[in-house]
């Protein structure tokens, strides 16, 4: 079992300031082992995310609740095959603060327990998943998929950087399905920058962050999937609410 505890930062920036602050990052810190594998130094991340029926877990987002536990189940792999690597995934957070358990198994493991229900084989994580999932009541609802960037530093402080590109989710039951219609995140001309730490951050990197006055944004992947695939569970934007409300004023 991996547990990662941590602070999560994430900012939208545009292609232009992607070049100059990874250039000017790119003087403390090497791109990690799954980047420099990758054929075009990008590495592909798909993630199959649980909920409700009634889509609870991203109600409480939408209502401010920052305690909240995610499951997912993520591949870096587009092929099924019976031995492919997966994650079960466990993610808990409070306000910035999260913290990640995960555990790697099959994907004959992984067949096996979206079958039954069941993992054939137990640890903590994975008793844990099987646990919340029935008591909640919650099924796969999208997959999310994008090519990731990470970065680590040479001098091994413990945080660390990644690049996000090309953005899109699909509703689905499944990491793999079969010809899925994806649609791009509203971001999808833009990179989503992630800073990752247990501590404070390093004095070049805050002045990064200082000098391209880059905004913190709450940016889950698994709420903007939700609100590009299923518009009928969507709650309506403040601005729409205010909106409305003064249309039907004018026409009284």
């Amino acid at each position: 079992m991996r547990v990662i505890d941590r602070f999560e930062h994430k900012y939208k920036i545009n292609i232009s300031e992607y070049h100059q602050i990874k250039s000017q990052i790119m003087s403390y810190m090497d791109l990690d082992t799954y980047t420099l594998k990758a054929s075009d130094k990008k590495y592909l991340v798909k993630s199959l995310y649980y909920d409700t029926h009634d889509f609870k877990a991203y109600q409480d987002k939408q209502y401010g609740d920052y305690s909240r536990i995610k499951l997912r189940l993520r591949s870096y792999y587009d092929t099924y095959s019976d031995n492919v690597p997966i994650n079960v995934e466990l993610k808990t957070r409070l306000g910035l603060n999260m913290k990640k358990y995960s555990i790697s198994v099959l994907g004959s493991e992984y067949r096996t327990f979206m079958d039954t229900g069941h993992w054939p084989n137990k640890n903590e994580v994975l008793i844990e998943f099987e646990r919340l999932v029935r008591l909640n009541h919650l099924a796969p609802k999208t997959l999310v998929r994008y090519h990731r960037e990470g970065l680590i530093p040479r001098n091994r402080e413990n945080f660390r950087v990644t690049f996000d590109h090309g953005v899109k989710s699909v509703s689905s039951d499944d990491l793999f399905p079969e010809n899925p219609l994806y649609q791009l995140h509203d971001h999808y001309k833009n990179i989503i920058l992630e800073i990752k730490s247990t501590g404070e951050l390093p004095y070049w990197m805050q002045r990064i962050i200082q000098q391209y006055g880059l905004k913190a944004i709450s940016n889950s992947k698994y709420g903007q999937s939700v609100e590009l695939t299923r518009h009928d569970i969507v709650m309506p934007s403040s601005d729409h609410m205010i909106s409305s409300f003064y249309s039907m004023k004018g026409s009284e």
